[in-house]
């Protein structure tokens, strides 16, 4: 994935000298809210769920971070040298590159790597401009719906194991409210309800 990602011998180089591959199970939490950040994660294979977590343990999903991606938020609290302000779960069995936060900024004189984190913060900030807009502009079905396709997309199938409850924290509202909305869109013959699964027919 690395060699698909840049072309720069001496950079490849240091990446295989300093970095290290860290394998996750679906489900785990590779970081937490408050924590340092002492690495940067380039998704090698599977993917990450990234979510905003404040001091009161309200959480609001923001993207998802695929093979080849890594993490604005992180890159931007290592630069600050300050703690991390997201959550990132293993969607699926992943395997993570990481890279020491010294070295983000080393790794600047590499314009392929300086390239890199530029386009990340692009793709990124164009994806946090999507969720705003879809909390400040739509009605909660669309920020549902936009969710649970993000989570199908991210896992491959349309159907997915997820209850109410976790839907409602990740997009910080209640659990009755979204299981109301929920059956409003079984009725539109947008989703299927199951126990504890949700498959989407659109």
């Amino acid at each position: 994935m690395i060699s698909s990602l840049f072309s720069d011998k001496q950079l490849l180089n240091d990446i295989k000298n300093y970095t290290r591959l860290k394998s996750i199970k679906r489900d785990s939490v590779l970081m937490e809210p408050g924590e340092n950040v002492i690495f940067v994660p380039i998704v090698q294979k599977g993917v990450l769920r990234i979510i905003r977590q404040n001091e009161d343990g309200n959480e609001v999903f923001l993207y998802h971070l695929y093979p080849g991606q890594t993490c604005a938020m992180a890159i931007n609290c290592c630069q600050a040298n300050k703690k991390s302000m997201i959550k990132a779960i293993a969607e699926e069995d992943s395997e993570i590159l990481q890279v020491p936060v010294k070295l983000v900024d080393d790794w600047f004189k590499y314009p392929e790597w300086k390239n890199f984190i530029n386009s990340t913060y692009g793709s990124r900030f164009a994806e946090l401009i999507e969720v705003i807009d879809l909390i400040a502009f739509h009605n909660m079905d669309k920020q549902v719906l936009h969710y649970l396709q993000e989570r199908a997309r991210a896992v491959g199938n349309k159907e997915l194991n997820i209850t109410h409850q976790q839907i409602a924290d990740e997009l910080h509202t209640h659990r009755e409210a979204i299981s109301r909305l929920l059956r409003t869109m079984e009725h539109k013959n947008m989703l299927r309800l199951g126990r504890n699964t949700i498959e989407l027919l659109a």
